[in-house]
Protein backbone atom coordinates (compact mmCIF):
# COMPACT_ATOMS: atom_id res chain seq x y z
CA UNK A 1 0.00 0.00 0.00
CA UNK A 2 1.66 3.58 -1.13
CA UNK A 3 1.38 6.00 1.37
CA UNK A 4 -0.94 8.08 -0.48
CA UNK A 5 -3.42 4.65 -0.36
CA UNK A 6 -2.93 4.96 3.08
CA UNK A 7 -4.28 8.68 3.35
CA UNK A 8 -7.10 8.26 1.27
CA UNK A 9 -8.19 4.95 3.64
CA UNK A 10 -7.46 6.91 6.72
CA UNK A 11 -9.78 10.09 5.68
CA UNK A 12 -12.10 7.20 4.83
CA UNK A 13 -11.98 5.91 8.33
CA UNK A 14 -12.56 9.11 9.80
CA UNK A 15 -15.57 10.07 7.85
CA UNK A 16 -16.34 6.26 8.86
CA UNK A 17 -16.12 7.19 12.69
CA UNK A 18 -18.15 10.30 12.39
CA UNK A 19 -20.91 8.63 10.76
CA UNK A 20 -20.75 6.24 13.60
CA UNK A 21 -21.54 8.81 16.07
CA UNK A 22 -24.19 10.11 13.88
CA UNK A 23 -25.98 6.75 13.84
CA UNK A 24 -25.05 7.09 17.94
CA UNK A 25 -26.39 10.48 18.44
CA UNK A 26 -29.68 8.99 16.07
CA UNK A 27 -30.27 5.80 18.25
CA UNK A 28 -30.46 8.25 21.19
CA UNK A 29 -32.58 10.09 19.98
CA UNK A 30 -35.10 7.08 19.28
CA UNK A 31 -34.69 6.03 23.00
CA UNK A 32 -35.49 9.43 23.60
CA UNK A 33 -38.85 9.36 21.29
CA UNK A 34 -39.97 6.05 22.71
CA UNK A 35 -39.77 7.31 26.15
CA UNK A 36 -41.87 10.87 25.16
CA UNK A 37 -44.33 9.22 23.17
CA UNK A 38 -45.28 6.31 25.58
CA UNK A 39 -44.91 9.59 28.51
CA UNK A 40 -47.03 11.97 26.16
CA UNK A 41 -49.79 8.85 25.66
CA UNK A 42 -49.95 8.21 28.85
CA UNK A 43 -50.66 11.85 30.22
CA UNK A 44 -53.39 12.11 27.29
CA UNK A 45 -55.20 8.78 27.76
CA UNK A 46 -54.60 8.19 31.81
CA UNK A 47 -54.47 11.94 32.64
CA UNK A 48 -56.21 13.21 29.98
CA UNK A 49 -53.64 16.68 29.57
CA UNK A 50 -51.66 16.78 26.29
CA UNK A 51 -48.72 19.55 25.44
CA UNK A 52 -48.11 20.45 22.35
CA UNK A 53 -44.61 21.55 23.20
CA UNK A 54 -44.28 17.47 23.63
CA UNK A 55 -45.80 16.46 20.52
CA UNK A 56 -43.74 18.91 18.76
CA UNK A 57 -40.64 17.29 20.78
CA UNK A 58 -41.72 14.00 19.37
CA UNK A 59 -41.60 15.30 15.50
CA UNK A 60 -38.21 17.10 16.19
CA UNK A 61 -36.39 13.71 17.96
CA UNK A 62 -37.75 11.89 14.79
CA UNK A 63 -36.43 14.49 12.22
CA UNK A 64 -32.82 14.30 14.29
CA UNK A 65 -33.66 10.18 13.75
CA UNK A 66 -33.96 10.39 10.19
CA UNK A 67 -31.60 12.65 9.21
CA UNK A 68 -28.53 11.37 11.36
CA UNK A 69 -29.26 7.75 10.11
CA UNK A 70 -28.70 8.81 6.68
CA UNK A 71 -25.06 8.36 6.45
CA UNK A 72 -25.48 5.46 9.16
CA UNK A 73 -27.32 3.70 6.68
CA UNK A 74 -24.96 4.72 3.70
CA UNK A 75 -22.11 3.19 5.67
CA UNK A 76 -23.44 -0.01 6.91
CA UNK A 77 -25.14 -0.55 3.12
CA UNK A 78 -28.83 -0.27 4.56
CA UNK A 79 -29.67 2.39 1.67
CA UNK A 80 -32.37 1.49 -0.65
CA UNK A 81 -31.15 -0.08 -3.73
CA UNK A 82 -33.08 -1.56 -6.55
CA UNK A 83 -31.03 -5.04 -5.94
CA UNK A 84 -32.87 -6.82 -9.29
CA UNK A 85 -29.30 -6.61 -11.07
CA UNK A 86 -26.87 -5.59 -8.73
CA UNK A 87 -27.34 -9.03 -6.76
CA UNK A 88 -26.54 -10.74 -10.12
CA UNK A 89 -22.91 -8.45 -10.83
CA UNK A 90 -19.74 -10.04 -9.65
CA UNK A 91 -17.96 -7.90 -6.76
CA UNK A 92 -15.97 -6.04 -9.04
CA UNK A 93 -18.64 -5.16 -10.80
CA UNK A 94 -20.90 -3.93 -7.47
CA UNK A 95 -17.98 -1.82 -6.47
CA UNK A 96 -17.82 0.18 -9.94
CA UNK A 97 -21.54 0.35 -9.74
CA UNK A 98 -21.14 1.95 -5.97
CA UNK A 99 -18.65 4.30 -7.71
CA UNK A 100 -20.83 5.32 -10.25
CA UNK A 101 -24.00 5.53 -8.07
CA UNK A 102 -22.17 7.95 -5.47
CA UNK A 103 -20.01 9.85 -7.68
CA UNK A 104 -23.03 10.90 -9.96
CA UNK A 105 -26.03 10.81 -7.52
CA UNK A 106 -25.24 10.86 -4.03
CA UNK A 107 -22.96 13.40 -3.42
CA UNK A 108 -24.91 15.89 -6.45
CA UNK A 109 -27.46 15.35 -4.47
CA UNK A 110 -26.54 16.02 -1.02
CA UNK A 111 -24.55 18.85 -2.74
CA UNK A 112 -27.33 20.56 -3.94
CA UNK A 113 -29.24 19.68 -0.79
CA UNK A 114 -27.05 21.63 1.35
CA UNK A 115 -27.13 24.38 -1.15
CA UNK A 116 -30.65 24.48 -1.51
CA UNK A 117 -31.15 24.61 2.35
CA UNK A 118 -28.77 27.17 3.51
CA UNK A 119 -30.81 30.29 3.35
CA UNK A 120 -33.74 28.21 4.66
CA UNK A 121 -32.10 27.53 7.70
CA UNK A 122 -30.48 31.06 7.74
CA UNK A 123 -33.56 33.05 7.76
CA UNK A 124 -35.18 30.56 10.34
CA UNK A 125 -32.07 31.69 12.52
CA UNK A 126 -32.37 34.93 11.63
CA UNK A 127 -36.18 35.12 12.48
CA UNK A 128 -35.46 33.06 15.52
CA UNK A 129 -38.28 31.05 14.22
CA UNK A 130 -40.23 29.27 16.47
CA UNK A 131 -43.38 27.41 16.82
CA UNK A 132 -46.69 29.28 15.68
CA UNK A 133 -48.79 27.13 18.15
CA UNK A 134 -49.49 28.42 21.15
CA UNK A 135 -47.67 26.36 23.71
CA UNK A 136 -45.36 25.15 21.43
CA UNK A 137 -41.41 25.08 21.05
CA UNK A 138 -38.83 27.92 20.45
CA UNK A 139 -35.70 27.70 18.40
CA UNK A 140 -37.00 25.61 15.38
CA UNK A 141 -34.02 26.79 13.88
CA UNK A 142 -32.19 24.18 15.31
CA UNK A 143 -33.76 21.77 14.13
CA UNK A 144 -33.71 23.17 10.79
CA UNK A 145 -29.78 23.42 10.80
CA UNK A 146 -30.07 19.53 11.12
CA UNK A 147 -31.00 19.32 7.50
CA UNK A 148 -27.42 21.17 6.47
CA UNK A 149 -25.75 18.76 9.03
CA UNK A 150 -27.05 15.69 8.00
CA UNK A 151 -26.97 16.01 4.16
CA UNK A 152 -22.86 17.57 4.61
CA UNK A 153 -22.58 14.03 6.76
CA UNK A 154 -23.98 12.21 3.89
CA UNK A 155 -21.83 13.77 0.95
CA UNK A 156 -19.00 12.90 3.34
CA UNK A 157 -20.13 9.25 3.77
CA UNK A 158 -20.75 9.06 -0.33
CA UNK A 159 -16.87 10.15 -0.26
CA UNK A 160 -15.58 7.11 2.33
CA UNK A 161 -17.76 4.77 0.15
CA UNK A 162 -16.06 5.86 -2.88
CA UNK A 163 -12.90 5.46 -2.07
CA UNK A 164 -13.42 2.15 -0.21
CA UNK A 165 -15.08 0.97 -3.14
CA UNK A 166 -12.39 2.38 -5.46
CA UNK A 167 -9.77 0.63 -3.35
CA UNK A 168 -11.95 -3.01 -3.51
CA UNK A 169 -12.09 -2.35 -6.81
CA UNK A 170 -8.38 -2.15 -7.46
CA UNK A 171 -8.76 1.26 -9.35
CA UNK A 172 -6.39 2.78 -6.47
CA UNK A 173 -3.65 0.45 -6.40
Amino acid sequence: MTMKESLWLKLSYWIDELSKWAGALGALASIALALLIVYDASMRYIFHEGSVALQELEWHLFDILFLLGLSYALKHDKHVRVDILYTRFSPRMKEYVKIVSMIFFVIPLGVLIVWFSWDFVAQSFAQHEMSPDPGGLCCRYVIKSFIIVAFVLLVLQAVSETIKSLYRSGAMK
